[in-house]
């Protein structure tokens, strides 16, 4: 196996070290994107407790333990701070969620151009290895002067980095592919909990917000139907 990356020439190095970097970020994201990391447990379930025991409710420091229990506590806390008005409340939600989805999306462009790149990176190697082959046929007198062993074994060597490139891009997609479900399915979850905790604080606005809704589509579908 060494034998054949060391046969791929120069070419190997970039993708060596973009298979490295691949890795990387794939042994991150599936710590950093792990349901329990990003959830902790029930926060919704703990600010519940704290209104159902009426020692205190909701103060300052406890929205920075909650902030501290996890991503989605940091969300819920950022609501929390505009508790008393649930419009503002879905505001500071929405807010704090777009940086949580930005957080979570961490390094997976870089994923998707190793992706890309990659492929393109061992065809390049290809070529150049190819070149050299032909050069070395000119120097001796056409492809008659040469050993066609010799010839057939330049051009195996050179298509080691299209293999090569191949061989990381696939995993790379793939995962590529994975996370950004996964992180659509996260968003999803931490939506579902904050609209459980909107609920839990103004039960009459959540019961309101369906007929709202319903009243702000029709005019909108006119629209769309003239």
């Amino acid at each position: 196996m060494l034998d054949l990356v060391l046969a791929g020439g120069g070419m190997m190095v970039p993708i060596i070290l973009a298979s490295v970097v691949a890795l990387a970020i794939v042994i991150e994201r599936l710590f950093a994107l792990r349901y329990s990391r990003l959830m902790g447990g029930d926060p919704v379930g703990t600010v519940e407790g704290w209104l159902a025991s009426g020692a205190g409710g909701i103060t300052a420091l406890r929205l920075s333990e909650l902030a501290r229990m996890s991503p989605l506590g940091m969300v819920l806390a950022a609501g929390l701070q505009e508790a008393s008005d649930p419009t503002a409340m879905r505001h500071r939600i929405e807010d704090a969620g777009r940086h949580v989805a930005h957080q979570m999306e961490r390094y997976l462009n870089t994923l998707g151009t190793i992706a890309v790149i990659s492929p393109l990176l061992g065809l390049l190697g290809t070529v150049v290895g190819i070149i050299d082959v032909f050069q070395s046929i000119t120097q001796a007198g056409g492809a008659a002067g040469v050993n066609p062993e010799l010839l057939a074994g330049g051009i195996s060597k050179a298509l080691v980095t299209t293999a090569g490139g191949i061989m990381v891009a696939v995993p790379a997609y793939v995962f590529h592919r994975f996370f950004r479900g996964l992180v659509d399915e996260r968003i999803i979850d931490m939506e579902r909990e904050a609209i459980r905790l909107v609920d839990v604080l103004h039960p009459t606005a959540a019961a309101a917000a369906p007929v709202a809704a319903a009243g702000a589509a029709a005019p909108a579908g006119r629209r769309a139907n003239p």
